[in-house]
């Protein structure tokens, strides 16, 4: 197993957020559960020549195995060197959502560069003291944390919550100060999961939904607490509406999938947002592909062909958020 991020070729977060907030773009973080998502990740980092954060959550550590991401994780950077003619691309990985101290410490252990410590469901205190005992040990060894103020709704994974509660600026300073993370992880009105709204809080325009605002007042004032410092927006999917079509065309059931409009997330990443995570865009992008497959061709069983076109589509989405929508494009 590998002592350090640093063997695996990896590297933190920090230069990269300085980068970002001088540039004013920020660093797509992309969540993954298996090899075609991994390589897609890869692919549309090099080809548009962007850093990235390769996220797992804890139940996707689980399903990959602790053993197996580290090496992995590795013939992802060698992957990447190959792509870009031996030029290496700056690859983080970071630990999504990890509940407790144990998590972090044994993923800060087997070589992730980052970690993320989720204690919003704590009380205030409660949460500075955990984070604070994650960063500590984390520090030691050079790795990044990602703290969180607020709490985001819905489902994903390991982190769920039945209402959203946004951070108060007021409090991000003194966490900072107790706490010594290198990032905060805020809530403004996103939320995990395809449901990000439900119908009654949108508009309709030509039948089609339009969400409530971010709550960019928040974050400015945040900004104005913390100047200069890396702010994370979790649960940002764009849910696009031809995938869920497709996916419900071809004996999907997904009601009600509305998410974060493209424009508010350009508009975010111009902003203090150094960090914008996406996971459902990229679990649509390949259920909606295996799904017509299956539909349209139903003498399809070699699971190269419907994955490897999953990983062709879940690409393209990464690479247009990548250019379109974080600004990271042709920024190494």
């Amino acid at each position: 197993m590998f002592k350090s991020y640093k063997q695996i070729g990896l590297i933190n977060t920090q230069e990269l957020f300085q980068k970002a907030f001088a540039g004013q773009y920020a660093i797509p973080a992309y969540n993954f559960n298996n090899l075609e998502q991994m390589q897609a990740i890869v692919e549309a980092a090099v080809e548009a020549q962007s850093p990235v954060i390769l996220m797992v959550t804890e139940s996707a550590l689980n399903y990959i195995k602790k053993s197996i991401l580290p090496f992995l994780t590795k013939g992802a950077v060698n992957y990447a060197l190959k792509l870009n003619s031996g030029k290496p691309i700056p690859l983080v990985l970071h630990l999504d959502h990890g509940h407790g101290f144990e998590i972090c410490k044994e993923c800060v252990d087997i070589g992730f560069s980052s970690v993320m410590i989720d204690g919003s469901m704590l009380s205030y205190g409660e949460n500075i003291k955990l984070t604070k005992k994650v960063a500590d040990y984390a520090h030691q060894f050079d790795v990044s944390v990602e703290g969180e103020l607020g709490v985001l709704a819905g489902i994903e994974d390991n982190a769920e919550a039945a209402k959203s509660v946004y951070t108060n600026p007021e409090d991000v300073s003194d966490f900072i100060q107790k706490t010594g993370v290198d990032s905060l992880a805020i809530s403004i009105g996103t939320s995990h999961g395809p449901n990000k709204f439900k119908p009654e809080q949108c508009t309709y325009k030509n039948g089609v939904p339009i969400p409530p605002a971010l709550r960019f007042d928040i974050l400015e004032k945040i900004g104005k607490q913390l100047p200069g410092f890396p702010i994370v927006l979790h649960g940002s999917s764009s849910i696009p509406r031809q995938l869920v079509d497709s996916i419900n065309n071809n004996g999907g059931d997904i009601k009600n999938a509305i998410g974060i409009p493209e424009e508010q997330l350009r508009k975010a990443s111009t902003s203090s947002v150094c960090k914008i995570n996406i996971d459902a865009d990229g679990r649509l992008a390949t259920t909606a592909t295996i799904r017509k497959i299956f539909n349209n061709e139903p003498t399809e069983f070699n699971p190269r062909n419907y994955l490897g076109k999953a990983k062709i589509e879940m690409k393209e989405i990464y690479k247009h958020k990548i250019i379109n929508l974080f600004g990271s494009g042709n920024t190494i």
